[in-house]
């Protein structure tokens, strides 16, 4: 199998829907056991989770509030105890919240969006740092920027654009500082990625089919698309990449 993971040990937070749940069970597919970290979709994650046990790979369904310092902690923590360390770690976790024009908007929404999403990606890193030095070479960091970093989002998201945009900042920071000790770090930037409950609640259908039919590639993407690339940015063959950000679009940004 191209691009094999077996043997590494990965978290993935925000995995029980979605881009997450496709990005557990590529990595696991891929070889490597995994934790299943979600914030309230309890259900999503043990179905991700036994989908991969199901293969033969080791996982665990954990909960944890990505907005709490110490809960995080803690999940990085369980993660490393039950695998014996980590070498691969996604902070997907993140979220819209809502659909707020800056004009309408509160310093309070502001500050939701930037810690769920930008605080949310550095709390993750920032508690894994010492299994990932542990791990040397093998330690990759997959952090989850958007298309809305490059462009600004859609109507009412200027807060969640801020926040991916520093994620793509903190990415590259990461990748300066951590490179000597052989721990890669690299971002995903997923465009419109259809079948996803984040599009489902903000994006209204005739919206999901004017970007479709802009799309140079003539289709939206699928969560299994941004995995694809995670799997990638995972494996050896990745190691000498580091600081990049993967526009996964369809051709939609850059043009």
């Amino acid at each position: 199998m191209p691009f094999d993971l077996t043997g590494r040990r990965a978290l993935v937070t925000g995995a029980g829907h979605g881009i997450g749940a496709a990005l557990a069970y590529g990595l696991a597919a891929a070889g490597a056991d995994v934790i299943v970290h979600y914030g309230r979709s309890a259900e999503g994650a043990e179905q991700v989770t036994a989908r991969i046990t199901g293969i033969g790979r080791k996982a665990r369904a954990v909960q944890a509030d990505v907005t709490d310092g110490a809960a995080v902690a803690g999940l990085v923590e369980e993660a490393a105890g039950f695998l014996g360390g980590l070498d691969i770690v996604v902070a997907n976790a993140g979220h819209l919240v809502d659909r707020v024009p800056v004009a309408e908007m509160s310093e309070e929404h502001f500050r939701a969006v930037i810690d769920v999403n930008l605080t949310a990606t550095y709390r993750t890193v920032h508690a894994a740092l010492p299994h990932l030095r542990a791990a040397g070479r093998r330690g990759r960091i997959i952090t989850m920027a958007s298309q809305a970093a490059h462009d600004g989002g859609g109507p009412g998201a200027a807060a969640y654009a801020a926040a991916k945009a520093g994620i793509v900042g903190l990415t590259k920071g990461l990748a300066k500082e951590l490179g000597r000790d052989g721990i890669t770090a690299n971002a995903l930037a997923p465009g419109f990625i259809g079948d996803t409950a984040f599009h489902g609640t903000f994006t209204a259908p005739e919206v999901q089919e004017r970007i479709v039919a802009g799309l140079p590639i003539g289709r939206g993407g699928t969560p299994e698309d941004v995995a694809g690339a995670a799997v990638y940015l995972a494996s050896d063959e990745a190691g000498y990449l580091t600081g990049a950000t993967f526009d996964i679009g369809g051709g939609a940004w850059p043009r």
